[in-house]
């Protein structure tokens, strides 16, 4: 979700400004895509490298975190959305994290729609994290290193039990992926877009799904492979 601090510069506001502005966003994609029955929502909130920006912008992020999710518990529960956070949690105040673990348990038991809270998340250390786990097992001596393929990597990432995007939008135009779910978006359908976060709404949203829906997924197969298939 890229794009606060120029959205707020070129206004003239504080970069915290254009952070308050981006999580009117957030609410409304949030409510498009249950509207819509989309059944996963990954957001990228927050990451490992943000950590590096100035105390007062961090503080404020997190304070903006915390009045989110304090905000929309309710109406999570109303219509059965479900929180997961991912991330290096541990480096969150202990307040954010409080938060956090509060609404994931309260929303644990619904079945409408996950939404997945990527914060304090990199991707790279998530893969360093997985190998070491699955280093530590073949040196316990309890898996063969024959035995690791991509489903036991998979199931070795924060994000285990939730499938692959098949979508992954990015704002502000930028063309990187900036450390986010590298192993995950491997056949990810991209799509970029000028639009700062503050201004990407339901329209853009909407805009970003129906491109997506004229694409043809063929995983590396050739067209006539996936129409022989059909």
């Amino acid at each position: 979700m890229d794009g606060n601090g120029r959205w707020a510069t070129q206004r003239g506001f504080s970069r915290v400004q254009g952070h308050r502005r981006g999580k009117d966003s957030v609410k409304e994609i949030v409510e498009t895509a249950r509207e819509l029955g989309i059944e996963f929502l990954t957001l990228y909130a927050f990451s490992t490298e943000n950590w590096e920006r100035p105390e007062r912008e961090v503080d404020a992020l997190m304070r903006l975190l915390r009045h989110y999710l304090r905000s929309e518990v309710n109406k999570m529960m109303r219509h059965g959305i479900r929180l997961r956070a991912i991330g290096n949690l541990r480096r969150l105040p202990r307040e954010v994290l409080s938060d956090i673990r509060a609404v994931e348990q309260r929303t644990r038991a619904n079945e409408g729609m996950t939404v997945q809270l990527a914060v304090s998340y990199g991707s790279r250390e998530e893969l360093v994290t997985a190998v070491r786990r699955l280093a530590r097992k073949v040196r316990d001596g309890v898996l063969a290193p024959e035995d690791i393929d991509e489903t036991l990597v998979s199931d070795s990432l924060m994000t285990a039990g939730i499938p692959d995007p098949d979508l992954l939008i990015r704002t502000s135009g930028e063309m990187r992926l900036s450390n986010f779910l590298l192993w995950q978006v491997a056949y990810t359908e991209l799509y970029v877009t000028d639009v700062l976060w503050p201004d990407f709404r339901r329209p853009q949203f909407l805009e970003a799904l129906d491109d997506y829906k004229r694409r043809e997924r063929r995983f590396g197969k050739t067209a006539e492979q996936l129409g022989q298939e059909v």
